[in-house]
């Protein structure tokens, strides 16, 4: 039976102030400012996408960052921790690294096998780290980070449910997902159980909500190769009583969107057509790209939204 699902797509959070936010991660973490656009849905704030040279599938971690929001706290409902995947022998650097830019990081952890390390970033946004052997993919950091330590793409994604039957139901059923194992309460779900479609549920019952804002995640998006794909998990999860939204055109991919029975938002996402469409590789991110339909009102967009720019020599 085919695939449908290819592991996780994008994850997209909430941050803060604009600048903060591009320095922390092209600055310290080395990701790359793949696009810069607007958040289609209040097109007066920037839409970030960080991620590898290309801005793979797999790769890009977005934001909306809304200069001035409050912080937000973590809880059950979302998914907070974003994990990354580095090199087996990484560790330490990252340590030494993120310990230089005042960045507090926990000692080292054992989890299913893999050392890792978590901490947050200045809007209190849960990340880890996650070394291994098991990724070939190609990383960037802008010439700050020696190549052999550069972060690879998603491992995988935490969320903290109040419970977990519902959401691993449509995991498993639905998404072609399949149970791992468990360890220490955290149960962990894979397609191919490798870096970039690892998923963990920790349960919690006890524990309140979250409340979304600033360093908080919006929405995790599920891979999926085609808009032929796409359609093909838009039926089955409405033939399965899920209520999907229609099919939105977000330039560089389309997405439908859904609530996880544990009150995460789920988003699938399609692999095409990608972030060149509109800028030569060698110039992702540079210019504010905006869709068609905000083009007459580019001069008022622009006006309204803080300059930012990309300055990792200060990181090296």
């Amino acid at each position: 039976m085919e695939t449908l699902i290819k592991g996780i797509h994008h994850v997209t959070a909430i941050a803060g102030d604009p600048q903060a936010n591009v320095d922390f991660y092209s600055g310290i973490l080395g990701l790359r400012l793949v696009k810069k656009t607007i958040n289609f849905d209040a097109p007066d704030v920037y839409h970030f996408y960080f991620g590898n040279e290309q801005g793979a599938p797999g790769t890009i971690f977005t934001t909306f960052p809304f200069k001035g929001a409050r912080k937000g706290t973590k809880g059950t409902g979302e998914m907070t921790f974003t994990g990354f995947s580095i090199p087996e022998n990484s560790l330490s650097y990252w340590m030494e690294r993120l310990s230089k830019f005042n960045v507090v990081v926990s000692d080292v952890l054992t989890r299913f096998g893999k050392k890792l390390i978590r901490f947050e970033d200045h809007d209190g946004m849960g990340i880890e780290l996650i070394a291994n052997d098991e990724d070939d993919r190609e990383g960037w950091s802008y010439g700050q980070i020696p190549e052999e330590h550069t972060i690879r793409g998603f491992y995988g994604a935490t969320l903290y449910l109040k419970e977990k039957e519902g959401t691993a139901e449509l995991l498993t059923r639905h998404m072609d997902y399949r149970f791992i194992g468990e360890e220490k309460g955290r149960f962990r779900y894979g397609v191919e159980g490798k870096p970039g479609d690892i998923v963990d549920i920790i349960v919690n019952p006890d524990a309140p909500r979250g409340q979304q804002s600033a360093g908080t995640v919006h929405h995790i998006a599920f891979r999926t190769e085609n808009a032929e794909s796409q359609l093909s998990i838009q039926k089955l999860l409405w033939d399965n009583g899920y209520q999907t939204t229609e099919v939105k055109d977000r330039n560089y991919f389309t997405s439908i969107y859904f609530r996880s029975p544990g009150g995460v938002l789920f988003e699938i996402a399609t692999d095409e057509p990608g972030f060149a469409i509109d800028e030569e590789e060698a110039h992702l991110g540079e210019l504010l790209k905006l869709p068609e339909w905000a083009e007459p009102s580019r001069e008022r967009i622009e006006s309204s939204l803080p300059e930012v720019s990309v300055n990792t020599t200060s990181y090296a």
